[in-house]
């Protein structure tokens, strides 16, 4: 695991499996810890990196949606409470034991033995958009939908961070939850997606440094680079489907995978084609 600095309140431990980033917030006395890396010996690592960087114990988890991924932190700090979105702990109700089944698929396809299972334990469904108090600053909860039906990015003002959950990766192509219902109220996955980049591409314009859910730590500039490279090729496969064109650095084989799955999700869910513990601080956003 690697541990970057990014403000004197904000730490970035990335776990040495798919880049997955973790958030390490504080304000005076208060921390939270935002998704989770992966290993065991990371997770386990994470309460010493706290105590060596000078950081107050958490109070709090965070979690920018509900994939098994970034909700190990339970694993590492076990009596706290998981906040996260709305839409996530109605995710997590309606599927009870998903997250923990697939860590264990993970974990027996990696011959990886963890101390003891996951438990979620309390979570504590957050208003988003929102605010979430730390010491005596705010969090800014804004929603995301795209990648998954659930989700929120965190924006952290006095230190121009912005924590954009899995958008905005260098090292993965776009993509969409199997599950992502087409049919719903407010669009299906791609246009969902589209709309979560134009509202980040705003958010980052407050922001020194943009942080993914896997891959590299983005400068201001950088993410407003990935942002027009994603809306290019989602905008190309809802046009051209298997022909649209990869983005420069994520043209490997896995991502020509992951390119193949986004076609057949799009086209079988119907998108238009021309063409083949204690308490987190919640408060409503005024």
């Amino acid at each position: 695991m690697r541990a970057v600095a990014l403000h004197p309140d904000v730490l970035v431990a990335t776990s040495a499996i798919w880049q997955t980033n973790c958030v390490i917030v504080r304000h005076g006395e208060e921390c939270f810890v935002i998704d989770s890396p992966i290993l065991p010996d990371e997770l386990d690592a994470l309460p010493a990196l706290l105590e060596q960087a000078g950081f107050p114990a958490p109070s709090g988890l965070l979690a920018t949606h509900g994939d098994w991924d970034h909700l190990l932190g339970r694993l590492a700090f076990s009596g706290l409470a998981l906040g996260c979105a709305e839409t996530t702990a109605a995710r997590l109700r309606a599927a009870p034991g998903a997250a923990q089944r697939e860590l264990r698929h993970f974990d027996e396809e990696f011959l990886i033995e963890r101390p003891r299972p996951l438990a979620l334990g309390a979570v504590q469904a957050l208003p988003v958009p929102g605010r979430c108090g730390l010491g005596d600053a705010e969090l800014e909860l804004h929603p995301t939908r795209g990648h998954t039906e659930d989700g929120v990015a965190v924006l952290i003002p006095w230190a121009r961070v912005l924590v954009a959950g899995d958008y905005l990766s260098t090292v993965e192509l776009p993509s969409f939850d199997a599950s992502f219902d087409a049919g719903g109220p407010a669009g299906g996955p791609l246009e969902s997606y589209l709309a979560t980049l134009e509202q980040l591409r705003l958010l980052a314009q407050s922001a020194t440094h943009v942080v993914p859910g896997h891959g590299p730590t983005l400068a201001a500039e950088a993410a407003q680079t990935v942002i027009a490279d994603d809306l290019a090729y989602l905008s190309a496969l809802r046009e051209r489907g298997a022909e649209a064109a990869l983005p420069s650095g994520r043209r490997s084989r896995a991502q020509r995978a992951r390119h193949a799955q986004n076609v057949e999700r799009i086209d079988g869910q119907g998108s238009r084609r021309t063409s083949s513990a204690p308490p987190l601080q919640a408060r409503a956003q005024p």
